[in-house]
């Protein structure tokens, strides 16, 4: 024992003996730290080497305020708070402790400090595992009960389209890793459904999914949605404080969708996040690691908001890894139909018998450019399904705002006229094969299953250069 160690602990006990005092403390299981008026670490206990994994003649001797300049005793002998009981974090030896600490005084003058805690660190990791069980099924609760409220959204995708096909061939590769996923596409072209798609598919099937939209929380509350606070951060904080949304993903994976639409400000938090996979909590000081993949989506040209200066070129990088472009419906017009069939399909059962389109309906489909790409698709089927009062859905079925007012779709035309619509629809394969293979007709003939001279004659019909 250090002479200043007998100083200090008999100068606060002048009656006690000192043998009978240190054998106290030593069969005391927690662990037992006292510093002097210079925070110098003058006795530790034999628990303080069990708990600690530290070798008691490795601290003695040594300033406190340089190992752990936040610790409770620090604080204590700067303020001058008498004693203080709670839970504390060591940031040299990542462990969690709870205990007491109470200054020492030699009449009015404060000659050192002492801490009794223990270490906690199993108990506050089991604490968050069960906080993270229950934010995910509250999360999962609150999403189903968003999801009822919603239209109907299909499950998987639905076509032949040769560019949506690579697409998916390469989301299938990168699935199977944990690499970050950037999905680009415009608004409603299926960027939630390809990220489902690719955590169903990856060894974190099994764990949640969890979706941030970064366009909808409002700046001065997106951090904390993140990455939590604690217990009294802010006016209004939640009492015991809030796990957030990367927390609430350790383990499965962390959707970022509009991340196009995030500040700078939260974009360069969001980096260190990516790079070192730890944050800290709103009002906390405890770094919190966590085991996440992430998916990214955005409607915006990153590129080109990085030329004006409001995304940053580093969190691109970080983010582009692995990017899947979508092609909207304006480009996949092959597709089209058997889209519309599957939302009609679910359609009819909820209306209670078949539902088809009439080929005038189909012509204006095909020539329509859906803005909207595939859920505008399937939010004019699902209107036009509840207007529909037989089974065959007309132009007049279909929302006011895109029902065509041209001649080419009055009541005098023939609603037959299938050979224009198969010959619209021809096209459209040639047009979008020739793109697929960067207008190598060779390639593009044989994709399409044409004879040379079948090829040759469709290309001078329809105008194709």
């Amino acid at each position: 024992m250090s002479d200043g160690a007998h100083a200090v602990i008999t100068n606060a006990f002048p009656r006690w003996d000192r043998k009978l005092l240190f054998k106290i403390l030593n069969n005391i299981h927690d662990v037992v730290m006292v510093i002097d008026s210079e925070t110098t670490i003058v006795y530790a206990n034999e628990a303080y080497a069990k708990i600690l994994g530290v070798p008691v003649a490795k601290v003695l001797g040594r300033r406190l305020d340089k190992i752990e300049p936040k610790a409770a005793a620090i604080d204590l002998m700067r303020t001058g708070k008498p004693y203080k009981i709670g839970r504390d974090y060591l940031d040299s030896l990542g462990i969690d402790v709870v205990g007491s600490t109470f200054l020492l005084y030699d009449g009015n003058i404060i000659i050192g400090c002492v801490s009794i805690f223990k270490n906690i660190t199993d108990v506050v990791e089991l604490n968050r595992e069960l906080q993270q069980t229950k934010g995910v099924a509250d999360y999962l609760k609150e999403q189903l009960e968003q999801w009822e409220q919603l239209p109907l959204s299909f499950k998987e995708y639905v076509g032949q389209n040769s560019r949506l096909k690579e697409t998916l061939v390469l989301a299938a590769k990168v699935a199977r890793t944990d690499s970050t996923v950037l999905i680009l596409g415009e608004s409603g072209v299926g960027k939630e459904v390809l990220a489902r798609a690719v955590h169903n598919s990856s060894r974190r099937k099994g764990m949640p999914m969890i979706k941030v939209n970064c366009a909808a929380m409002p700046e001065d509350l997106i951090e904390s949605e993140l990455f939590g606070y604690e217990d009294g951060a802010f006016t209004g904080a939640k009492k015991g404080g809030k796990l957030g949304k990367f927390e609430l993903a350790h383990s499965g994976t962390i959707f970022l969708d509009e991340i196009g639409d995030m500040s700078l400000t939260m974009q360069a938090k969001l980096l260190r996040v990516l790079q070192e996979k730890e944050f800290e909590r709103v009002g906390g000081n405890k770094t919190i690691k966590v085991d996440i993949r992430v998916i990214a989506a955005t409607n915006r040209d990153l590129e080109s908001m990085i030329e004006q200066g409001t995304f940053r070129l580093d969190l691109y990088y970080r983010l582009n890894i692995v990017p899947l472009t979508l092609t909207p419906l304006r480009e996949r017009k092959d597709d089209l139909f058997e889209l519309a069939k599957t939302f009609l399909k679910q359609f009819s059962g909820e209306v209670g018998h078949d539902l088809t389109l009439s080929p005038k309906v189909m012509r204006f489909f095909q020539e329509y450019d859906w803005p909207g790409n595939i859920r505008e698709l399937q939010n004019v089927l699902e209107h036009a399904s509840i207007v529909c009062s037989g089974k065959t859905i007309e132009i007049q079925h279909l929302p006011a705002r895109i029902i065509p007012t041209h001649n080419d779709f009055n009541s005098e035309e023939k609603p037959y006229a299938v050979k224009e619509i198969l010959a619209r629809m021809e096209k459209e394969l040639i047009l979008s094969a020739l793109d697929t293979y960067n207008n190598n007709r060779t390639n593009a003939m044989k994709a399409l299953g044409f004879s040379r001279r079948v090829f040759y004659d469709k290309l001078l019909r329809y105008g194709i250069e």
